[in-house]
This record gives structure tokens, C-alpha cells and sequence, in this order.
């Protein structure tokens, strides 16, 4: 009885508990990250391209000194490139690696509550989209959870890693 009353005190606990995300576009579709991920967000800057760097690696920039590598969401997901003026990027710790990320937009932060997020719809699982940790249900939006870190797994972080690297020696 003790386990069951435990069991069920957990399962409430957990609905009750309150997401704090990051939300932005890409291509017309609203995602949103765990704020805990974000650093900062900046206006789109000039970025150094990285020769022999994966396709989904813009390059570099320089933020305070420091040399971060930027990755385009855009060609991640299969998008058609867009205009970079607008666009925003996010900053991130991903697997411990500080990591822009290229959005279109950062629209705001957001409080919700995790039981009106249902998990993706079975059709939508592959390997491409294992990434995605469930869809939050607003009265008048969807809103996709992207689990960074599944994303941009460690072996990806390893190669964005030894592309900014290689700008960071030649400089």
C-alpha cells in the first residue's frame, strides 16, 4: 500500500511540475528548448566558415574572445535557407560544449505545466526525429520540445568541436 500511495505521489509530482522553456521558429514552426540549455541570445553577427566542416556547421564566431562554433537548425531538419539577417542565435551547452544555434526567431519564454505535454505522435518516430521529446498543447498552438542534447548528440558535438578547432589554430 506504502509503494502504490509513493508511486502515485510521484506520478502527481511529476504532472504538477512546472517546464520553463525557450521558445522559436523555423520555417513557419514553433519549438521550444529547456531554459536551462540557454545561455544568451544574439542578433545574427558575421560568422568565419570552417573548411571541411560538416554541412550543418556555418562556422565560427567570435563572442567575447572566445571562438564558438554555430550550427544552422535549418539545414538540420532539411529547410530551405533563408535570409540570415533576421535570424537570431541561441546560445547553448550542449554535452558540456558551448554551441550556437541559428534560429529564426526566439519568441519568449515560457512557463508550462508538463501534464499538457503528450509525447510525439507514433507516425513521427525515426531515427531523424528521436530528438523530440514531446509536444506541448497551448489553447491556441502546438509547440514541439527539442531535446538538445539527443539532437546534437555527443558524436556531432565531437566533430563541431575539431571544425571550430581548425579555425581556432589558423588564427
Amino acid at each position: 500500500m506504502e509503494a502504490e500511495i509513493a508511486v502515485s505521489e510521484r506520478k502527481l509530482s511529476e504532472a504538477d511540475r512546472i517546464l520553463q522553456l525557450v521558445t522559436f521558429t523555423l520555417g513557419g514552426e514553433e519549438y521550444a528548448v529547456n531554459i536551462l540549455k540557454v545561455q544568451e541570445i544574439n542578433r545574427m553577427k558575421e560568422i568565419t566558415r570552417v573548411p571541411n566542416a560538416p554541412y550543418y556547421v556555418e562556422g565560427v564566431i567570435n563572442l567575447r574572445g572566445k571562438v564558438i562554433p554555430v550550427v544552422s537548425l535549418r539545414k538540420m531538419f532539411g529547410l530551405p535557407e533563408e535570409d540570415m539577417a533576421q535570424q537570431k542565435i541561441m546560445i547553448m551547452d550542449i554535452h558540456g560544449v558551448t554551441i550556437g544555434l541559428i534560429v529564426d526567431t526566439v519568441s519568449e519564454v515560457l512557463r508550462i505545466s508538463a501534464n499538457i505535454v503528450e509525447p510525439p505522435p507514433v507516425m513521427t518516430y525515426s531515427v531523424s526525429s528521436e530528438f523530440i521529446s514531446g509536444i506541448a498543447k497551448l489553447e491556441d498552438r502546438l509547440i514541439i520540445l527539442i531535446n538538445m542534447d539527443r539532437l546534437i548528440g555527443k558524436d556531432k558535438t565531437d566533430s563541431i568541436i575539431d571544425a571550430s578547432e581548425k579555425i581556432a589554430i589558423e588564427n
